[in-house]
């Protein structure tokens, strides 16, 4: 059998033709994997920082997407507890070795044997993929398969970077950047008790945060109404990480989420660090942030504003996400 899927043929700008369409076999799952017949990918930044080389190439022609839900049509000969048609969710986190010293303590995002969907293994821009047994997720069954796509990358990142900011009960909260993952952040937060304020460029995200229930939505060059007990900078651009510190009240806390950012100029410690404020990255995510968020995310209500495209409009779908033409997040449907 064979199947359609997108390759990285040449990273580089998504306005040329990094991508290929190509026709490949339908991959053999190895011992400890399901073979995934993909129902929907979401698209997240990340692949587009693989797509055009800003991630450095770990697989030479990769498939990319690691926002996957599909069901299971076929099992390794070690995989136990799942069943052809079981529905499962595919993440960033592919693998890791779970005997490092990282793994060891509960932090097996830091593992420096990790692997990653999309970026060291073909991923979701396509009709199948594979996924080790352990890493797969179980899908709550009142989401359906476009809506869960984003939870799985978007949603679990951006519940990570909201843990890393150390939001206190009934906090303030800053978003710098409203795309697929800080809309997603944002019903957490709100869910529990958080004041939100919203700093995006955008005028449609703007709108959308109002509408999700945002205290406040203002664009880059303005400041936050109040001081921030803690904020999550999701646009990959460094220049904010010092207008985010200047926001945050004493002892706040500003976690990075992106996986890529560019270069962040001098800090002045007077301004932007001092009265012990923190500076934080966020380096993917464990299963059990995954675990959690879904459960989480079934138990409030939270739901990803999408945007479907069919599996072959791949190439625009990036393009349209890198010049923010929609809100919230962009999911590929295979046309099985």
């Amino acid at each position: 059998m064979t199947m359609r899927a997108w390759s990285v043929v040449a990273p580089g700008p998504v306005e040329g033709e990094p991508l290929r369409s190509v026709e490949r076999p339908v991959p053999t799952p190895g011992p400890d994997e399901l073979l995934v017949r993909v129902r929907a990918c979401g698209v997240c930044r990340t692949d587009l920082h693989v797509t055009e080389g800003e991630l450095p190439v770990h697989r030479a022609g990769v498939t990319p997407g690691h926002e996957v839900v599909g069901e299971v049509a076929g099992l390794g000969s070690q995989v136990f507890g799942f069943a052809p048609g079981d529905r499962v969710g595919v993440a960033w986190l592919r693998r890791t070795d779970g005997v490092c010293a990282y793994c060891a303590r509960g932090a097996e995002n830091l593992c420096p044997r990790s692997r990653y969907t999309g970026w060291d293994a073909d991923g979701g821009y396509a009709e199948y993929t594979t996924v080790p047994a352990a890493f797969a997720y179980r899908l709550p069954g009142t989401l359906d398969d476009v809506s869960a796509a984003p939870l799985l990358c978007a949603g679990i990142i951006g519940f990570r970077a909201l843990r890393r900011a150390a939001l206190p009960r009934g906090g303030r909260l800053g978003l710098y950047g409203f795309g697929g993952s800080a809309h997603l952040c944002a019903q957490v937060a709100l869910a529990e008790g958080a004041t939100v304020h919203v700093i995006t460029r955008d005028e449609v995200s703007r709108r959308l945060a109002l509408e999700l229930g945002a205290a406040s939505a203002r664009d880059l060059d303005e400041q936050p109404p109040e001081p921030l007990d803690a904020a999550v900078l999701f646009a990959p651009v460094g220049d904010l990480v010092p207008v985010a510190l200047r926001a945050l009240d004493r002892g706040g806390v500003l976690a990075v989420a992106g996986i890529h950012l560019s270069d962040v100029p001098a800090l002045r410690y007077e301004t932007d660090l001092f009265y012990e404020k923190e500076l934080r990255s966020v380096t993917a995510n464990t299963r059990a942030d995954g675990r959690e968020f879904l459960t989480l995310a079934a138990r409030y209500g939270v739901r990803a504003t999408t945007h479907p495209y069919p599996l072959g409009r791949a190439p625009e779908a990036l393009r349209d996400l890198k010049a923010g033409r929609f809100d919230g997040a962009a999911v590929l449907v295979p046309e099985h």
